[in-house]
């Protein structure tokens, strides 16, 4: 059971996240916010869980959450060192908020030493949908045709396979 205080902070919470995708209430006592837009390779995912003598003492900070896999632990650990001085000097306050919204306004200085996987255009439209499979593991098959089709697709082109000035056209005058 909840004293006044993490209460009013909990319904506080929930109204200034209402329809905030990035924000998720895993119980009354835990909450996640995702740091970025979800495509975003420097987004981060932040677990915050509250004891029950919160706010007199820390809240557990975690970056556990499986969105957090490609962070190297080295980034985890200055994210949660720079959270927790953050948390020091808020203690005895509701700081949930704060946290989420200091994590969000220095996203860049947290993540400026995580490398950028770069992947091509075609593999990365497949990798968006699917987060946690790797862009690598996905070959792209190329369309066979057979020689009819090449070569009623040779017949349409000229000799660069570009389509001539005006194939779709539509006759406006009948």
């Amino acid at each position: 059971f909840l004293c006044s205080r993490p209460q009013m902070e909990l319904e506080a919470l929930r109204s200034i996240y209402e329809g905030d995708l990035c924000f998720r209430e895993l119980s009354p006592v835990s909450f996640q916010y995702r740091i970025g837009e979800n495509g975003d390779p420097k987004a981060f995912l932040i677990e915050v869980s509250w004891p029950e003598t919160y706010p007199q003492t820390a809240p557990v900070i975690s970056m556990d959450a499986f969105f957090n896999n490609t962070i190297s632990s080295a980034i985890k650990r200055s994210i949660l060192d720079k959270l927790m001085v953050e948390v020091e000097a808020n203690l005895g306050t509701a700081m949930t908020y704060t946290l989420f919204e200091y994590a969000k306004d220095n996203k860049e200085l947290f993540m400026e030493n995580q490398p950028v996987n770069t992947v091509t255009s075609v593999s990365h439209s497949i990798a968006i949908g699917t987060p946690d499979v790797p862009a690598s593991k996905k070959k792209d098959k190329k369309e066979q045709l057979s020689k009819t089709q090449k070569r009623k697709l040779a017949d349409k082109t000229d000799n660069k396979g570009e389509l001539p000035r005006g194939w779709n056209w539509v006759d406006v005058i009948k």
